[in-house]
Formats: structure tokens, C-alpha cells, sequence
């Protein structure tokens, strides 16, 4: 069984930092890249940053230098560590992995079940 779990989410004021994690336990080949997405209210799910395999990063443009996303293979973990956090970045941030479960023979995604960050004075 594959599942992601994210932790980390919370009320902070603007200006602040909070650092999100997300973690893939259970019976894994392999885990290919990793990411994380999040939807405010209303709005439609909106891509907020990847890392690959190699440690290659991508940014959206509205969180680029203001987030690092880094990961651990060994733990098959991911962190996010958000800056200077604005009321726009409110929302639900979900957690996504390209992964081949242990005896499989292609990758599938998974989601996690998302948590709430809350920047608001």
C-alpha cells in the first residue's frame, strides 16, 4: 500500500516561514519525482514546485525565490520550506509523487490528502 503524508501546515502572520513535509511510506520500487500543488478557496488546484530525482527544482513564478523545495531519497521525503509567506499563498497544499510500487511495473501518481496553510494578520 502507497500513500503520501504531508505535515506541517498552520496559521502564521505575513512575512513569516513555515516548512511543509510530505513522506511516502509503504512497499516502494522506486520514487520518481516528487511535487506540491495547492488550491485556495474557490480556485482551481495551481502547480507550486518540483523536484526530481537529481535534485533539479522547478518554480512556480509566484513563489520563486521566496520557497525551497528539497528532498531526501534515503527517507523518501520531501520539504518545502516557505518564505516570506504572503495572504495569497493560503490554501490547501497537497502532495504529489511519481511512484513504482514494489513489484510493478510501471509508475502511477499519488496524492496526498493536503494540508491547510492559513498567512493571514
Amino acid at each position: 500500500q502507497v500513500q503520501l503524508v504531508e505535515s506541517g501546515g498552520g496559521l502564521v502572520q505575513p512575512g513569516e516561514s513555515l516548512r511543509l513535509s510530505c513522506t511516502a511510506p509503504g512497499s516502494i520500487s522506486h520514487l520518481s519525482g516528487m511535487a506540491w500543488y495547492r488550491q485556495a478557496p474557490g480556485k482551481e488546484r495551481e502547480f507550486v514546485a518540483r523536484i526530481y530525482v537529481n535534485s533539479k527544482a522547478e518554480y512556480a513564478e509566484t513563489v520563486q525565490g521566496r520557497f525551497i523545495i528539497s528532498r531526501n531519497n534515503d527517507k523518501n521525503l520531501i520539504d518545502i520550506q516557505m518564505n516570506s509567506l504572503k495572504p495569497e499563498d493560503t490554501g490547501v497544499y497537497i502532495c504529489h509523487a511519481r511512484i513504482r510500487a514494489r513489484g510493478a511495473l510501471k509508475y502511477d501518481d499519488y496524492w496526498g490528502q493536503g494540508t491547510q496553510v492559513t498567512v493571514s494578520s
